[in-house]
Parts: structure tokens; C-alpha cells; sequence
């Protein structure tokens, strides 16, 4: 009873909140997260064994701001939306939306652009201008 074996965190949990819980234990996660790793000790044997060393910092690179907008991107997008206005399947989707049929929403998001997360992407971003025009008080249509 005391060498059990634990498949998942839940279980374990539960045993630990019963207080039916042996000394010892092996735990084995499965699609669980590992704790953070302890310092080396700077011996060559035990747990953390292994030289001392310091973490070098290391400057940002170039592709940790991959897919991150620019301000200037982000204004430029902007006024082409106020100029050109929405595309007629973009003015579906927010009709769909103002109904409550998110579903169809999506599917015909889906249909046009491809991908579901594409889709769920434009969904998104067609309710949140949905939601700034109606706390501006209702927006105005365009012809």
C-alpha cells in the first residue's frame, strides 16, 4: 500500500484531502508541469549536483518580437478601416453577431478565411467593434 503508484495529480490530490495518505510515495506526472529546478550545490555528486555557474542575460533578439504590431502599423490599419470600411462578409458576420448566432458567425468567418483559428480571430475582432459601437452610442452607417 505504501509503494502506490499515482497516474495523475487529481488522484493524488484527492488521497492528500482524504488523509488516507502513506509515507511514501512515487508520483509520476503525466502532462503535468515540472517544479523549477534547484540551484547546483557546486559538489559532483547528490541531487543537485553539477558546477555553479551564473545565467548569462542575453540581449533580446530580433524574433521575440515576431508578430507583434508597431504603433505605426497599428495607426495605419486604423485608417484604412475608417476609410475603406468593412468588406461585405465582415458586415455579414457582425449582422450574425448582433442576432446572437455566433455559430454561423464563425462558419461563415470560416468559409471565406480559411482557417478555424483565422475564423475565430475575425469573429473576435468583428465583436469587439460591435461593442465599441454600441458604447459610443450606436455608430454611424455608411453607404
Amino acid at each position: 500500500m505504501s509503494d502506490e503508484l499515482f497516474y495523475s495529480t487529481a488522484s493524488l490530490l484527492r488521497r492528500i484531502i482524504s488523509e488516507d495518505f502513506p509515507e511514501k510515495v512515487s508520483v509520476v506526472l503525466i502532462g503535468g508541469v515540472m517544479p523549477p529546478k534547484q540551484p547546483n550545490t557546486g559538489l559532483f555528486v547528490g541531487l543537485n549536483k553539477g558546477h555553479v555557474v551564473t545565467k548569462k542575460e542575453l540581449a533580446p533578439r530580433p524574433s521575440d518580437r515576431k508578430g507583434k504590431t508597431s504603433k505605426r502599423i497599428h495607426l495605419v490599419r486604423n485608417l484604412i478601416r475608417e476609410v475603406a470600411g468593412f468588406a461585405p462578409y465582415e458586415k455579414r458576420i457582425t449582422e450574425l453577431l448582433k442576432v446572437g448566432k455566433d455559430k454561423r458567425a464563425l462558419k461563415v468567418a470560416k468559409r471565406k478565411l480559411g482557417t478555424h483559428k483565422r475564423a475565430k480571430k475575425k469573429r473576435e475582432e468583428m465583436s469587439n467593434v460591435l461593442r465599441k459601437m454600441r458604447s459610443a452610442g450606436g455608430g454611424e452607417k455608411k453607404k
